[in-house]
């Protein structure tokens, strides 16, 4: 972001960049307002008309980043517990990145009971991440605050392996690792560290930058979330989240007394010193920097809300001064927290199935405006081949992200090129300056274009076009186009083309085909998409989904792509997957055991 602050005015960067607008669903607070649009004499592209834009490169603005749906009704909505759902959107992979557990062993403190908790590990922690221990529910979703700074390191001018802190000179520590390589040399890596963090990267001038990131210090981490394995209520659960070392994340929790609250999890720094720490800054003295952790007693909490109702997708959840204390780490657009939102106050009374429905919603609510736009632009052309192309192809647009859809497909392409092709134009001017400048990714900026599409600036319209009905018009036309190069009587142009399973063995990638055809899951056609509940990528999506009230977890669901067992040969290795793929809602809680492990000490 350094460089693109540096390069644009300011009017332009903050048009850009700002932290949410209209799709914005917080819990506390309302949607931002996004920037005013910069005028003519603040920025004109025609200004840069000499510079080549990048028409050859498609920019890798992916749609999905790492987070997960997490939400949750009172036992006032449910005449009972609490019902908690959470379905985390990670990579996809066999064997998956979670083990599903039950674990039954004696309460630590209270003698002649047991503990009962289900959910899914990592493999290898002592801890259930996610699930139900009978009396509480929990879950988690990226919770995208600011826990990372880049501090500008300031080198001794004679003596390189120095650098200037609190107003003394410091020696840099370095380590050399080695890459050993097959079949070729070895590789070395010298890494310098300061007492911020290890030296990562430059600055838009060149100065060396550190990384101060939460997950380097020594107590960012601990197994205090073991503790929730046992907890009996909410407000017990949401004080032991506080506490505990794990990377920042939305927690929300209920109990089977009807309690549900949500807070931060993790360590948050406590930030001093006058510096924005969305960009890189000088940490001239102790009194600028982290000044540890925030103490739990100001996180940000919400307990048993009025409205009965939570919900986190990955986007801002409070503003005021609570906000300023988390910053913003990069908040994805609110529009899938947005349709939760409304699934959720659509109904007055809630069970498992009604949540676990609300998890695989693959409306295109996002996408209905671009999909009347797409539908203006065709009408405004003139009469060409690809005109009716493309008029055909959106004859059976039902607002569903389902793979059969071939309007889906057209009209999620043509918002891509037109994203793509305006922020192309801005990344060119960026380029001119700082050749080497990597775009970064904008999570908000679909508020940016579609004020541009609104309002229709003559001096903010793409070079190379006549006005901006002509723009939209290319930019159709490119998608018709590439309905015409990638589809085929036996290849048609709709969206399970796109959206199919790659679900595989990290190995499978180095074996013959008919081995890696049987370590893979199947190639289905998979409904759903980005910016909406049910988040569905070829290799990415919900890694695992869970509906369940505390207490009556015989009624509540759980899915996960891939099986139980890591070993393709055991008939568990990829039980289950179809029920995931399908949406089918399978029991929460195990069967009855078929295989029994026993472990004695020798």
């Amino acid at each position: 972001l350094s460089a693109l602050q540096t390069a644009l005015p300011a009017s332009v960067y903050q048009f850009l960049t700002a932290s949410g607008g209209d799709w914005d669903a917080p819990l506390i607070g309302i949607p931002l307002k996004w920037p005013q649009l910069p005028s003519k004499e603040e920025f004109n592209f025609q200004a840069y008309a000499h510079l080549p834009i990048m028409e050859q490169d498609r920019l890798e603005l992916h749609d999905e980043a790492p987070g997960s749906n997490s939400f949750a009704v009172s036992g006032s909505l449910t005449d009972g517990a609490a019902l908690i759902a959470n379905d985390m959107h990670l990579s996809l992979r066999v064997p998956n990145i979670w083990f599903r557990t039950r674990l039954i062993y004696p309460h630590p403190n209270k003698a002649g009971i047991n503990v009962a908790v289900s959910g899914v590990t990592l493999p290898g922690v002592p801890a259930i991440v996610v699930g139900s221990n009978g009396n509480v529910a929990w879950s988690f979703t990226n919770s995208y605050i600011d826990v990372a700074d880049w501090v500008r390191v300031v080198r001794h001018p004679k003596h390189s392996t120095r650098y200037l802190s609190d107003g003394d000179w410091k020696s840099l520590v370095s380590f050399q690792e080695i890459l050993y390589v097959r079949d070729a040399e070895d590789e070395f890596l010298e890494v310098e560290e300061t007492e911020w963090g290890p030296i990562l990267g430059h600055d838009h001038d060149g100065t060396p930058l550190a990384l101060n990131w939460v997950a380097q210090h020594r107590d960012a981490a601990d197994l205090k979330l073991m503790r929730l394995e046992w907890v009996e209520t909410a407000h017990q659960a949401l004080e032991i989240a506080q506490q505990s070392g794990i990377p920042a994340q939305n927690f929300i929790v209920g109990d089977r007394e009807g309690s549900i609250g949500w807070t931060i999890a993790g360590r948050i720094p406590m930030r001093s010193g006058n510096y924005d720490p969305n960009f890189p800054s000088d940490w001239p003295n102790r009194e600028t920097g982290w000044l540890g952790w925030l103490p739990s007693a100001h996180y940000p909490l919400i307990s048993n809300p009025m409205n009965m109702r939570l919900w986190s997708a990955n986007a801002r959840m409070i503003d005021g001064l609570a906000l300023v204390k988390l910053g913003d780490g990069g908040y994805e657009l609110g529009a899938r927290s947005k349709q939760i939102r409304d699934n959720l106050f659509a109904k007055e009374k809630f069970t498992a199935l009604d949540l676990f429905e609300v998890q695989l919603d693959h409306r295109a609510l996002f996408l209905s405006r671009w999909q009347k736009l797409l539908h203006e632009v065709i009408d405004h052309a003139p009469i060409e081949p690809w005109k009716q192309k493309l008029e055909d192809g959106l004859l059976d647009w039902d607002g569903l992200a389902v793979p059969s859809s071939i309007s889906y497909r057209i009209v999620r392409t043509f918002r891509q090129e037109v994203v793509d092709s305006i922020y192309r134009n801005f990344i060119a001017v960026v380029k001119h300056q700082y050749p080497d400048f990597s775009p970064p990714r904008l999570p908000q900026i679909e508020h940016a274009i579609w004020r541009l599409i609104e309002n229709r600036p003559p001096h903010l319209l793409p070079l190379g076009n006549a006005n901006w009905e002509a723009f939209l018009q290319k930019c159709a036309r490119k998608v018709a186009l590439l309905m015409e190069t990638q589809s085929g009587d036996d290849k048609p142009w709709n969206w399970g083309g796109q959206n199919t399973a790659q679900i595989q063995h990290p190995l499978s990638k180095v074996l013959p085909n008919f081995v890696a055809w049987w370590l893979n899951m199947p190639k289905d056609l998979l409904p759903g998409d980005s910016f909406m509940p049910r988040i569905q990528a070829p290799s990415f999506g919900a890694s695992e989904r869970f509906v369940v009230a505390p207490g009556n977890e015989e009624q509540g669901y759980f899915s996960m792509p891939g099986g139980q067992s890591g070993h393709p040969l055991s008939p568990y290795y990829g039980s289950g997957h179809q029920d995931w793929v399908s949406g089918k809602p399978s029991p929460f809680l195990p069967g009855i055991a078929q295989q029994t492990l026993w472990l004695a000490p020798h």
